[in-house]
């Protein structure tokens, strides 16, 4: 049996994936940026008297590099007598699930309203980005919010410069009308104005990491919020 494991809720994904790996006894773990036929085949038929006959197979990032298709068909094959997971760490387009037949797919997803309070940080909409945060409290911890919100301004700062597209590889995954909307978002922030909230940002955290702070998170992401 083939499970994939994947989605924007990675922490909870790679929770599973751990789980599931520690739930059975001498789990053979693999990885797909160095993956080649000749490693499958040692797993997969080379038995031993010490051996049991199902074997339990992790593979770690499978489509790190371009799919091919001799190994998906081998695995396929082999997965009738013995259990296969395979954990990405990123989003997975329609035609790559459906490359394995039948496989048992786990999406783990984030609220929604998280991603709509993303899209929504801009100048002059203060009251709402706030309102939007605290709804994302009611269903997620704050320094989860607090990681999205840092990921978010570090992509618009890098959609921003010239050329920087090219050397960050969240964005270089991401689907042509992910793309759009990042670049129009980045465009309602001046260069300044975007390297002055992300500096805050980066002055939030390390206030909490280093216990200097005289605001709890949520207060400073508030203040934050309503200063851009």
């Amino acid at each position: 049996m083939i499970t994939i494991v994947y989605g924007d809720d990675i922490v909870s994904s790679r929770n599973y994936y751990i789980d599931e790996r520690q739930k059975v006894d001498n789990p053979i773990i693999l990885y797909g940026d160095n993956l080649n036929k000749t490693q499958l085949v040692e797993v997969f038929e080379s038995d031993s008297l010490f051996e049991v006959s199902q074997k339990n197979v992790f593979i770690e990032n499978f489509f790190s590099k371009k799919e091919n298709k001799e190994i998906v068909s081998y695995i396929q094959t082999h997965s009738k007598k013995s259990n296969v997971l395979i954990w990405e760490g990123k989003e997975m387009s329609k035609a790559q699930i459906s490359l394995f037949k039948n496989a048992n797919i786990k999406l783990f997803s984030l609220p929604k309203m998280l991603f709509t309070f993303l899209n929504e940080l801009k100048p002059g909409n203060n009251k709402k980005m706030v309102y939007l945060f605290h709804k994302c409290l009611e269903q997620l911890q704050c320094e989860l919010i607090f990681f999205m919100m840092t990921r978010q301004f570090r992509l618009l700062l890098a959609v921003k410069e010239r050329h920087s597209e090219n050397q960050i590889e969240e964005i270089k995954r991401m689907v042509p009308w992910q793309k759009l909307r990042l670049s129009n978002q980045a465009k309602l922030f001046s260069w300044d104005n975007l390297k002055d909230i992300y500096q805050k940002i980066m002055n939030i955290d390390v206030s909490q990491k280093g216990g200097m702070n005289t605001l709890s998170l949520p207060q400073a992401i508030d203040f934050l919020l309503l200063s851009i």
